[in-house]
């Protein structure tokens, strides 16, 4: 059948490795490598492409996140909701603060952060909704925002997985407080390294993140408050401007993997990924829920078919996080996510051929076994 990668990085390097090559030479001959023309052009194209008006560039994305936090006046004594399904970067950042992540369950169906939920978990202490959209498809933006609204809460998203993304027509970071990504290499968008932005609305909350990134500095040698050494380098800028010149055509092949995926896998026992019709998502994973999932995982594994469980213990039940008293079984969907979820192999340049070689030998597990 041959081996399918989970991921295969060469494709976008191959597609384009001319224009990256040119633009790390550029860079190089300028000799100016931390926050130059190349990340301020990048800003202005990222922030565009989410109908957003300013971006910062930030050294990753768990900086971002800790960044927003901190500048939005997030610190000891706030609350902030968000979900458990999610990487630990989410909760850590608000930790890293001096906030208490508060927990509130997922939608069954698209995995996001669940607004219903979001509004029982609401105390005089809560500060901010920090929803994810997670595997590339956005949450519910409209519950969120009016929720927040109502509650006079900040919003601010974690789109670590989501940049290209869009939710009725308009791009994380749009109608909030601000976004957060992640340009890690495996990501949607994603340089050879670890880089990361937030992109705002507000002109005085983009000039004081500038400001924290580089120790609070807003004139050489002056700084006005403590803050990070958190920036992105020119070099990581440059390759990014290139790779963002074909990020929409590499979310299209992404979608048209997930619907040949969709049909393929329709009359299988497993769930394939459901789209709130109001968002576009980006397919960052392709992720079904399987019975029997260890096993069907081990079976790929054993064809050649590389898979993944994103994420086998949620944020609760993670030492770090005890302490905050969560008790198994307080967030059933969740729970269910944790035991079924498996992601398949998604990334651009993936064949119709490899997408079905995958279904097939999903296919063969349930209907030889």
């Amino acid at each position: 059948m041959g081996n399918v990668p989970f991921i295969d990085l060469q494709h976008e390097w191959k597609e384009q490795e001319k224009e990256i090559q040119e633009a790390f030479s550029r860079v190089l001959k300028k000799g100016a490598f931390i926050l130059g023309d190349e990340v301020r052009k990048l800003e202005e194209e990222v922030a565009a492409q989410c109908g957003a008006t300013y971006g910062i560039g930030v050294g990753n994305g768990t900086d971002a996140l800790v960044l927003h936090l901190y500048a939005l006046g997030i610190g000891p004594g706030d609350e902030v909701i968000t979900s458990p399904f999610t990487f630990f970067a989410t909760a850590e950042a608000i930790m890293q603060v001096g906030a208490v992540p508060v927990f509130a369950d997922v939608r069954p169906d698209t995995f996001n952060l669940d607004a219903e939920d979001a509004a029982r978990r609401i105390t005089p202490r809560t500060k901010a909704i920090l929803p994810v959209h997670l595997f590339g498809q956005m949450a519910d933006m409209t519950a969120i925002v009016q929720l927040a609204d109502a509650h006079r809460l900040l919003v601010l998203e974690d789109a670590c997985q989501a940049i290209g993304a869009q939710w009725e027509g308009r791009g994380p970071g749009a109608v909030s407080q601000g976004a957060s990504f992640s340009f890690f290499p495996t990501k949607n968008l994603g340089t050879c390294g670890d880089g990361g932005m937030i992109v705002v609305n507000d002109r005085d909350m983009a000039e004081r993140l500038r400001r924290l990134r580089v120790h609070g500095s807003r004139q050489k040698y002056h700084h006005d408050e403590i803050g990070w050494n958190s920036r992105l380098d020119e070099v990581h800028a440059a390759i990014l401007r290139v790779k963002l010149k074909r990020l929409n055509a590499w979310n299209e092949q992404r979608r048209e993997i997930a619907a040949l995926y969709d049909s393929l896998l329709n009359d299988l026992p497993v769930t394939v990924p459901v789209v709130d019709a109001r968002a576009l998502p980006v397919y960052h994973l392709y992720t079904i829920q399987a019975e029997r999932r260890d096993e069907l995982q081990a079976h790929l594994n054993s064809k050649g078919i590389s898979c993944g469980v994103y994420y086998p213990v949620p944020l609760y039940r993670q030492e770090a996080l005890r302490k905050l008293g969560y008790k198994e079984g307080e967030f059933p969907h969740t729970e269910d996510l944790v035991r079924s979820s498996l992601s398949l192999p998604m990334f651009p340049g993936m064949t119709s051929k490899q997408a079905e070689t995958v279904a097939a030998q999903i296919r063969q597990f349930y209907e030889g076994s």
